[in-house]
């Protein structure tokens, strides 16, 4: 059997062995439960995709610990450069309490049309920058600004 495919039984011992203590050292670094949660899955994920071969225990424990502490860093890094703000508490961040409405609508938005609409008129983006973005085609990144404003037009009228 080639040593770089690993059986369900040991990826579910290798889980099991290893999950608590992969959990507890991403909460101690990411200080916040999911993330910790999500950290380890992915370190685990990595595991299984990666499927490295060890020289014994002890150099299998220090990669999921190496591989962990890799993602938790790589998460703390993407949150320094992307701020993170609850929903709730948007409202909060516009001076004129009559901006609070109308972000409430935009928010009520479906999402396809929520997101075109705020990266154009929030964040100040181009069509072209936004279908980019997206992922979709220039047109049908238009067609989502207009039948977004169309739905905004709908409450205001």
């Amino acid at each position: 059997m080639d040593n770089s495919i690993q059986s369900a039984d040991e990826i579910e011992y290798v889980i099991t062995t290893y999950s608590d203590m992969i959990f507890r050292v991403c909460l101690v670094i990411l200080c916040n439960e999911a993330d910790a949660k999500d950290a380890t899955q992915e370190t685990f994920l990595k595991y299984i995709t990666k499927a490295p071969s060890f020289n014994d225990s002890e150099h299998q424990k220090a990669w999921l610990i190496r591989v962990a502490t890799n993602i938790c860093k790589d998460m703390c890094r993407f949150k320094k450069r992307h701020t993170h703000v609850n929903i709730d508490e948007l409202s909060d961040y516009y001076q004129m309490p009559e901006s609070a409405g109308i972000l409430e609508d935009v928010l009520s938005l479906p999402p396809k049309y929520k997101v075109v609409i705020y990266m154009y008129y929030i964040e100040g983006y181009d069509v072209t920058n936004i279908a980019s973005i997206v992922g979709i085609s220039v047109s049908a990144t238009k067609k989502r600004l207009q039948r977004g404003r169309e739905m905004l037009k709908l409450e205001y009228n």
